[in-house]
């Protein structure tokens, strides 16, 4: 998301304190001097500032020092674990050992070990201890909620720098999502239920990047289908949401088949972003000239405007010089349909589509914009 910095706070001290602004500026200078978040930190402090102006409501407070808290701590133990990609496992937490779906949960989580994805769940009970179980630990996160029943680490992660612990079950979900690069929904009770619909939300409507969401049931199993008819018949049907937004999940009945899909999504594609009013997909293979003037026509429906362009790392995005190495397609997103963008993904994913030979694949220029 693009920062934009807040005018009518500065405005606001520089009416009022205007010796303020100036102290919070020389701090900041000393703890990071260097940084080019200073304008987000200096926002921070002096939101903080008004509030202890107004002094309006202590519970306000509370709440928001605890939600700092909890955003600092879990920043700071999943500094250790950047660069992985990571799968959230969501399920209920009282499928009991026996159940066909623990053994299949379980196994989930070694097929994602294996293919070197770490696993994040709740941090409880059934289905997310089964996922543990099979990732092992060092593949396994578990974010907990405190809650006075149920919700105990499971023995996978219990103690160890891998389990953290929060208070409100908003920042928890927040991680959930943020830490995703994809997610793995097992049947589940009104919590689960709550999970998959706000990720669709989330994606549905930009909110977050787009990323497999895998639906897993047993083989024969009724779960996903039942609420994918459901969707179908009557949110679909009352056009309360767009036919292509089913594109934004797959339901699959095994373990290899969910790893498949998500293995299958980053197969050329690797991470979208804002730029200005640009979107960016980033690529680890450039598409080949056919491909691309393929996709002019294809997802024209996807553009406000002009054509699809792809070309090399320029050094536009000075906050991540790590990905330079990666091929940019560049185009004027209307920023609606993320159904027809997951095609969109699905096509640049296609081997066929790649330019095969790189030193003599030409990738186009972008163009002014």
């Amino acid at each position: 998301m693009p920062y934009e910095p807040n005018d009518l706070l500065v405005r606001h001290f520089q009416e009022s304190e205007p010796e303020l602004t100036q102290q919070v500026d020389e701090q900041l200078k000393l703890i990071a001097p260097n940084s080019p978040n200073t304008p987000l930190y200096r926002d921070m402090i002096l939101t903080v500032l008004r509030m202890a102006q107004d002094d309006r409501n202590r519970w306000n407070a509370k709440i928001t020092l605890q939600t700092i808290r909890e955003l600092d701590h879990a920043f700071r133990v999943l500094e250790q674990f950047k660069g992985r990609r990571k799968v959230t496992v969501f399920g209920s937490a009282r499928t009991p050992v026996e159940s066909p779906l623990y053994a299949l949960a379980r196994e989930v989580g070694a097929v994602l070990a294996r293919s070197d994805l770490m696993v994040i769940t709740g941090g409880g009970g059934g289905i997310m201890a089964a996922a543990h179980e099979g990732a092992g630990l060092e593949h396994s996160l578990g974010f907990n909620i405190t809650l006075p029943f149920e919700q105990h680490a499971n023995p996978t992660i219990d103690g160890t720098e891998n389990l953290l612990s929060f208070h409100f079950f908003f920042t928890r979900k927040l991680f959930f999502i943020k830490e995703a690069d994809a997610l793995v929904l097992c049947p589940g009770g009104f919590g689960t239920l709550d999970e998959a619909l706000e990720v669709l939300t989330l994606i549905q409507t930009g909110k977050s990047p787009l990323v497999p969401v895998v639906l897993l049931d047993t083989p024969g199993g009724g779960f996903w289908q039942g609420a994918l008819d459901f969707i179908s018949n009557q949110l679909e049907a009352n056009r309360y949401i767009l036919p292509s937004d089913l594109k934004l999940v797959r339901l699959v009945y095994s373990a290899e088949e969910a790893v498949e899909e998500i293995n299958q999504f980053y197969a050329n594609f690797h991470s979208t972003r804002w730029l200005k009013r640009q979107f960016v997909i980033r690529m680890n293979h450039p598409l080949s000239d056919r491909s691309l003037a393929h996709l002019q026509e294809a997802f024209a429906d996807l553009k406000l405007s002009d054509d699809f362009h792809q070309y090399a790392y320029e050094g536009e995005e000075y906050d991540e010089p790590h990905l330079s190495h990666l091929t940019r397609l560049v185009f004027n997103f209307n920023g609606r349909n993320q159904g027809r963008l997951r095609e969109l993904v699905d096509y640049i994913n296609l081997p066929e589509n790649w330019a095969q030979a790189q030193g003599k694949a030409q990738q186009r220029v972008r163009e002014p914009a």
